[in-house]
């Protein structure tokens, strides 16, 4: 990164980084897929995984912790959406064992830290707001 950039709230955020490896990862993995799903279960890993990370930096940028509940609750969703996608990928037998313990532990990890950053959202709703 240049040091002359600025860099965005997003980009700061640890689960971010987890969901750039996990994206690449769900990438290398389909490119096994057979060809005639690359218009069907590829596709749609592959634009719900990116979803996830697009959700994030929305959420970053809404103007009130409301609105940085829903991009995260969507992030979140987005990602169960890839983690069904992979159960189904296994049982078509596109991928082994490996590919799916691999994939699934990153998955894992990306709920993890977006399960935090969504408690901590919510926490800030369920505060009374300040007088002013």
């Amino acid at each position: 990164m240049h040091n002359s950039e600025h860099i965005y709230a997003f980009e700061k955020l640890k689960v971010w980084e987890e969901v750039r490896i996990l994206i690449k990862s769900i990438y290398l993995l389909t490119r096994i897929y057979p060809d005639d799903e690359r218009f069907g279960l590829v596709s749609q890993m592959r634009r719900a995984i990116i979803s996830v990370s697009s959700n994030l930096a929305e959420g970053t940028s809404g103007t009130s912790s409301k609105d940085q509940a829903h991009f995260y609750q969507l992030s979140y969703s987005s990602l169960m959406e890839v983690l069904s996608q992979l159960i189904v990928s296994k049982d078509l037998q596109y991928i082994g064992d490996f590919e799916y313990n691999e994939a699934r532990s990153k998955i894992e990890s990306v709920s993890y830290l977006l399960n935090q950053i969504r408690k901590s959202t919510f926490s800030k709703l369920s505060q009374p707001s300040k007088p002013i």
